[in-house]
């Protein structure tokens, strides 16, 4: 499948794809604004809040590697369908949880399926149409991104602000979506089907990532609470992730088909990428995942007041990512616009590092507008610069992994953000209240659940919230720096017409080198 397709045909296919990508990103911003209320309603901790984000997160990052994979053996187009079924098991599951336990084994399960979402639209916009020609398809993308970004947390809001609808309904809402979707696809979408007699599945190496990356989570999660920094809980689980990480390396270097092929990852153009996305990731979803809370909990608005002020950083995605798109796809030249964006990026959450709970909300709207240009000149377009220098055999992987250590960022980030937030609020409210603090001993309530509180405590639980949040955005942009460097060293590319690498012998990232 060297040649592109008809400009026609592409558009249809990707009528669906786009379908496809937004029902996966609506799953997690239409929950933002309302898993306040969410927990709130279920009794749940500041923790049980975190892994509410994190299980899904956590399962789509384990998962979208083995996604990838999958794409280079198999139909794309039947693995699609397949993630589409296993996202609506999981959302009407979620929307059925009786406690927050049940809430974050469903969204643990809806992840799965958004992992191969996520993974797959990118492998398969990539199998139809050249990178030249990809970014100017990016700004479709990039204006999607926004629609369920933007409509995603005013829908929430709006769902659990209507009595006779209830936050359930925040799960549910995508089913019908993620069922047109299924059927678009299976009516516009046509890619031939791969047949191979070797296949062979790392599933060995995929669970040992998977097995690593949550233990080290889960030790983040409850150190500094649960038990100290220093003791044998903490060597257990830190030493074991590390470890079982360690043998998950070797593990894919003797692989004969790895899920993270390493012979792609350590080129320098995907090396620098991924890191690149691993940071970009912790700042972007460790992040932005609080704002929602930042606004509600911290400054006492609605949940779709709080979707309506998250707006600024939603329209700094779509325009960015729309006009970055089409001058990308006009010059070639991508090197420019990742740096700068990212640039944006460590400008907006510094911005955000200053913020507390009396912020000025047009001085807050301004920091999330320079977040949200950021992540539109950065996210796509660091996917795009790794699938440039390899051969079509190796898209899928390669466009997998970089989606994967973008996740892995982003769950990262949710878990030690959410960890750093509250240890902080339980530090500060225990300090509020005399060396008591807050706890859900009577009647079941917790700090999240504001409507049970007195008006007295609910306001210095709004203070400690808002002051508290700043701590987490420093902790982002330092992150975001990383992005920033990973940018500056990428080498310069021009971005290819053709389908495949084999095309392009004379295409300088052809020989692009091996770290180490």
């Amino acid at each position: 499948m060297g040649e592109a397709m008809p400009r026609r045909q592409v558009l249809e296919s990707l009528s669906g794809l786009l379908l496809v990508l937004f029902v996966a990103m609506i799953s997690s911003t239409v929950v933002s604004t309302a898993l306040p209320l969410i927990i709130g309603s279920l009794n749940g901790s500041q923790t049980q809040y975190t892994w509410v984000v994190t299980a899904t997160l956590l399962a789509a990052t384990a998962s979208t590697p083995i996604w990838g994979k999958l794409a280079d053996l198999f139909n794309k187009k039947t693995l699609v369908q397949i993630a589409i079924v296993i996202f609506l098991a999981g959302s009407i599951a979620s929307g059925f949880a009786q406690n927050a336990d049940q809430l974050i084994a469903a969204r643990a399960f809806q992840g799965l399926g958004v992992g191969g979402l996520q993974a797959l639209v990118q492998v398969v916009i990539a199998a139809i149409i050249p990178p030249l020609e990809r970014g100017r398809y990016n700004g479709y993308l990039g204006g999607v991104m926004a629609v369920a970004t933007v409509g995603g947390p005013l829908l929430g809001g709006l769902i659990v602000d209507v009595p006779w609808l209830g936050w359930r309904w925040c799960f549910w809402v995508g089913v019908p979506i993620a069922i047109l979707a299924f059927v678009v696809l299976q009516k516009t979408l046509k890619l031939d089907t791969v047949r191979r007699s070797d296949v062979h599945i790392d599933y060995l190496g995929a669970s040992l990532i998977a097995v690593g990356v949550s233990t080290l989570l889960i030790w983040v999660s409850f150190v500094g609470n649960s038990f100290d920094w220093v003791s044998w809980q903490t060597g257990a689980m830190a030493g074991g992730g590390l470890l079982v990480l360690a043998v998950a390396v070797l593990v894919e270097s003797k692989a004969r088909e790895p899920v993270v092929p390493l012979h792609i990852v350590r080129t320098r153009t995907a090396a620098l990428a991924i890191i690149g996305s691993l940071s970009v990731g912790l700042a972007m979803f460790g992040g932005a995942v609080f704002l929602g809370q930042y606004f509600q909990v911290g400054r006492g608005y609605s949940p779709t007041e709080a979707g309506l002020l998250t707006i600024p950083m939603m329209g700094g995605v779509l325009v960015s990512s729309t006009i970055a798109g089409r001058m990308i796809s006009r010059s070639g030249r991508i090197k420019p616009y990742i740096v700068t964006g990212s640039i944006v990026l460590v400008a907006g959450f510094v911005g955000l590092g200053t913020i507390d709970h009396a912020t000025a909300l047009p001085l807050v709207a301004t920091y999330m507008l320079l977040v949200g240009v950021g992540v539109g000149m950065t996210m796509q377009n660091l996917v795009l610069i790794v699938q440039n220098s390899v051969p079509l055999r190796d898209l899928g992987a390669a466009s997998a992994s970089v989606t994967f250590f973008r996740s892995l960022g982003g769950t990262i980030g949710v878990s030690v953000l959410g960890a750093v937030l509250a240890n902080r609020v339980t530090h500060d409210l225990t300090a509020a209240f005399g060396g008591h603090g807050l706890t859900q001993g009577d009647g079941g309530t917790s700090a999240l659940n504001l409507a049970a509180l007195p008006p007295q405590v609910q306001e210095v639980v709004r203070t400690v919230y808002g002051d508290a949040t700043a701590h987490i955005f420093v902790i982002s942009a330092a992150a975001a720096v990383v992005s920033v460097i990973a940018a500056l060293l990428l080498r310069p590319v021009t971005l290819r017409n053709t389908i495949d690498l084999e095309k392009t012998k004379d295409d300088q990232v052809v020989t692009d080198p091996v770290v180490g």
